[in-house]
């Protein structure tokens, strides 16, 4: 194979002084597929913005078969034939499939689409790459796995021949993630080369060809994927041995603190995505909730904390119905909440990391006097005391929480929630987007807390981690509960993704079993 890229010795240095990328050397074999890890804040999203023309580096050079290349907008990037797939899809929902793909390059009739050509284009598209698509459905309409392949085809459709996959597989079944590498397999066939970006190694493993690892800005290592081991892979990534497995020992759950109790939801566009849902969970075990997204898991937890209102049914927290009650009280009751959303729900991105450590204790009389001013001392304190224990890469404690990467971010709320006084956790996708020594360290975590005799209820779209976790398992399909299973450590993963795929549903009786009256 012949080298197709290559950035030279490309360092980023963001104002302020923040040193993103330092000298990183990165090439791409033609009709490979290579695989880009490492922590979060190594300097993998830097490098792949620029190389898609999202940003500029500061200094080194960019070489597409042998031919210097500058690019100042992702559209130069297009033009080039280098195309990105974002691990948060941007498609127009209330535009079909073939209005998706060739938007911002249309096929026109006169001053308007033509939208028989569009389709017609979409479908011989979608034929030749094997990524079969209905091109009329509204994306709003479609599932995930259709919507990644829906931004696949879009950026073959503007000539990509250099694809950048960023988590490509973040939130599909295992079923969902085979096809998926079939079609990548034929896309390599066909002649393009693809950067796979992902923090799941056994994946890696799987699909790529060779790997590049980042650490603090860093290249530190090509290696051909046949080559080294995940575990390897996450010491050069981490700089030490790292354990993904959890040793925990059998839940002995107590009482029910949180009850949910026949809830349906209807949306803004008065579609049913929550179907008369119940279940309960008690202290001192981890209940899990699996299912692809967009199955009603995130209105359940928005429900449960307070952020939306359930059409009908209601929830209990240490037997008290919380429907009238606002986001504050439902924390008073001692509920703490990881949302899924970090940037929107989990931070204030304008504040410092202090300011958000604090921002669900600042009223208690441990970091106020008199209840009103403020105790600036005791706050520092415990916001640098946090930042060590859970390992946030910051120079200070007074850095706004917009400047840290997302992986940081991630810490900077979990250290929060964890160390709030609460004996109820809702933990919704705790791990999306963090390096694999913030994974180990938050999984531990969890399964501390419950064995401390918290309740935790866990969403998370990662298969692996929500039945390593879980004491008992909960799967939703289209809105509403299709398999309860008492015991998660005897579920396989195959069998959990017929569940997630709708293709297996239980019994009523069965499902039952989730309320533990």
């Amino acid at each position: 194979m012949s080298e197709i890229l290559k950035m030279d010795k490309i360092t980023k240095i963001y104002p302020g002084g923040v040193v993103a990328n330092y000298q990183v050397d990165f090439s791409l074999q033609e009709g490979e597929i290579h695989a880009l890890v490492g922590e979060n804040g190594a300097g993998k999203s830097t490098l792949m913005k620029i190389l898609f023309g999202m940003q500029k580096q500061t200094e080194g050079k960019i070489y597409l078969r042998g031919k210097e290349i500058n690019m100042n907008s992702s559209q130069d990037a297009l033009e080039l034939g280098i195309g990105m797939v974002h691990q948060h899809f941007m498609l127009v929902p209330s535009l079909t499939v073939a209005e998706n793909i060739v938007l911002g390059h249309e096929i026109k009739k006169g001053i308007f689409l033509d939208k028989t050509r569009a389709i017609e284009a979409t479908k011989e598209l979608s034929e030749k790459y094997n990524l079969p698509i209905n091109p009329k459905n509204k994306v709003q309409d479609i599932s995930v796995s259709q919507k990644q392949k829906v931004e696949i085809l879009k950026a073959l459709y503007r000539g990509a021949k250099i694809l950048i996959l960023d988590e490509p597989t973040a939130v599909l079944t295992p079923q969902e993630i085979e096809e998926l590498f079939e079609q990548l397999m034929l896309l390599k066939k066909s002649g393009h080369t693809i950067i796979f970006i992902s923090h799941k190694l056994h994946e890696i493993k799987k699909l790529c060809d060779r790997l590049t690892i980042m650490r603090d800005g860093l290249s530190v290592g090509v290696h051909n994927v046949n080559e080294v081991s995940e575990d390897d892979i996450s010491r050069l990534m981490v700089g030490r041995d790292v354990k993904l497995e959890i040793d925990k020992a059998k839940a002995q759950p107590k009482e029910v603190l949180l009850r949910v109790d026949g809830i349906n939801y209807i949306n803004d566009f008065g579609k049913a995505v929550v179907k008369n849902v119940s279940f309960s969970v008690r202290k001192g075990e981890i209940v899990g909730i699996a299912g692809v997204e967009g199955n009603g898991q995130s209105e359940i937890i928005e429900i449960i904390t307070g952020l939306k209102k359930a059409t009908k049914g209601k929830v209990l927290v240490h037997g008290k119905e919380i429907s009238n009650l606002s986001v504050r009280e439902i924390r008073e009751l001692g509920m703490a909440h990881i949302p899924e959303d970090r940037m929107h729900t989990g931070i204030a991105p304008n504040m410092s990391i202090e300011e958000n450590f604090i921002s669900e204790k600042y009223r208690s009389e441990e970091f106020s006097k008199n209840g009103y001013l403020l105790d600036n001392k005791k706050i520092s304190d415990l916001a640098k005391r946090l930042i060590r224990k859970f390992n946030v890469k910051t120079d200070s404690e007074k850095t706004a929480v917009k400047g840290l990467s997302g992986g940081n971010i991630q810490k900077v709320v979990v250290g929060r929630e964890f160390s709030s006084d609460t004996d109820l956790l809702i933990v919704n996708q705790p791990t999306r987007g963090i390096d694999v020594g913030a994974i180990e360290f938050i999984r531990k975590m969890i399964v501390k807390m419950r064995d401390e005799g918290n309740a935790i209820l866990l969403v998370s779209a990662d298969l692996n981690e929500v039945m390593t976790l879980s004491d008992s398992l909960i799967v939703m399909n289209s809105g509403e509960i299709v398999g309860y299973f008492p015991d998660a450590s005897k579920v396989m993963e195959k069998e959990l993704g017929l569940y997630m795929l709708g293709v297996n549903k239980q019994s009523e009786e069965e499902i039952r079993r989730a309320v533990n009256e």
